[in-house]
């Protein structure tokens, strides 16, 4: 049994499964240069080729609050998206989009979603394969759910491709500065506090 409770933000990067083990071929938190404690582990998870926030802790209390569907924690993302996305495919993913997962239609829950104007994140590793002919652009994203590469399904349902995926906070956890492949412990009062949780 652990002897204190520890708590760590990563900044994941692309290409890096959200566990401990290598699958597939695939690089794992441990290729990661940092050194966790054992019994440290990731908060849910974010799909290999999704980047940003992830909390890894060895809190039972604090995994179950954040992973519990009723407790309805806000996610926000910043989504790089094919093609110039317009106000209506906005409004829509704001009102809920039919989605499948596990087999059946699924309508999202109501999001917020907006253009995003601020300053476009560093370079990924590797890039985003570009179409020259076709433009990006940038929204955020905010989802109360977590569904199986949900954000990736709402985009697409609206007409415009995911080609990146940023989570940037988790309530009032932010990424904020933190880099790519960076980790930064925090505090059990701080991480409590930012995540909305009461102890």
């Amino acid at each position: 049994m652990s002897s204190e409770l520890r708590y760590f933000v990563l900044h994941k990067p692309f290409g890096i499964l959200s566990q401990f083990t290598p699958e597939g071929g695939h690089q794992s938190l441990a290729d990661l240069d940092f050194t966790f404690p054992k019994d440290v582990y990731p908060v849910g998870r974010l799909d290999q080729d999704s980047e940003g926030l992830l909390i890894l802790t060895n809190d039972n209390y604090l995994k179950n609050n954040l992973l519990d569907p009723k407790s309805e924690k806000q996610k926000t993302y910043l989504v790089q998206v094919e093609g110039e996305i317009n106000d209506e495919a906005l409004r829509r993913l704001e009102e809920g989009v039919s989605v499948k997962h596990k087999g059946k239609v699924y309508h999202t829950r109501p999001a917020e979603a907006s253009h995003f104007s601020g300053i476009i994140p560093e370079e990924r590793d590797p890039p985003v394969r570009f179409r020259k002919s076709v433009p990006t652009s940038w929204l955020t994203l905010t989802i109360i759910e977590g569904k199986n590469r949900q954000v990736r399904k709402m985009t697409a349902a609206v007409g415009f491709p995911t080609l990146r995926l940023i989570r940037l906070g988790i309530q009032n956890l932010k990424l904020n500065e933190l880099a790519i492949g960076e980790v930064q412990e925090i505090s059990k009062t701080d991480i409590y506090q930012q995540c909305g949780i009461k102890p």
